[in-house]
């Protein structure tokens, strides 16, 4: 299948397909994975995001990465397309306590959109990002808005001083022996699921 809308309509159904009972106890086995693989620790900057559409829960991790002392860090979309000089690159902006700093994107996602302490992706040591699903080379598909992709289109002319760690999380149901890419399509280094970390890279 190398239809890219068929195929997300079919990872789509195998999110929403995974259930209720396997979804509530991820998040809290992830979080377990993420801690044996020793991938936060105090001081480091580790981006995560906010669970929508059937994604899985990561906020458990993020909470736990919160009491530890992690520098936490939530992605910003820009408001508009045409915004922050007509590209769709992220910032990631430190969570913190200030309630009023919390608004919602034009996708329905809660952002923390304190501009303060805010950085680049290069700037993170980890960061965690969602999918509908990955394959067995690490290649990730997400949900077509192409954010993530312009966001890490930097590590594609690097060998070197690669950051951030790359991290996948998704359920295991949506792992696919292949998916269509392009020679420019960054791979991330692991996946995280409920069941195991898969690595792909020795940096993972």
């Amino acid at each position: 299948m190398t239809d890219k809308s068929r195929l997300r309509r079919e990872l789509r159904a195998r999110r929403a397909a995974v259930p209720a009972r396997l979804r509530k106890a991820a998040g809290r086995r992830v979080e377990r994975l993420a801690l044996h693989a020793r991938l936060i620790a105090r001081g480091r900057r580790v981006g995560f995001y906010i669970p929508a559409k059937g994604e899985i829960d990561i906020l458990p991790l993020l909470n736990r990465a919160l009491w530890q002392g992690v520098g936490c860090y939530l992605p910003m979309v820009p408001p508009r397309l045409g915004d922050w000089h007509g590209r769709k690159r992220m910032w990631f902006s430190r969570l913190g306590e200030a309630a009023h700093h919390w608004s919602t994107n034009r996708y329905g996602i809660p952002e923390y959109t304190r501009q303060a302490g805010r950085v680049r992706a290069w700037q993170l040591q980890v960061l965690f990002v969602p999918m509908l699903g990955f394959d067995r080379q690490g290649y990730r598909m997400g949900m077509g808005g192409g954010y993530y992709d312009t966001t890490l289109a930097y590590l594609g002319r690097r060998r070197h001083w690669r950051k951030p760690l790359l991290v996948g999380v998704a359920f295991e149901a949506q792992g696919v022996e292949d998916l269509p890419h392009d020679p420019w399509d960054i791979p991330v280094d692991a996946v995280l699921t409920e069941r195991a970390l898969h690595r792909f890279t020795a940096r993972a």
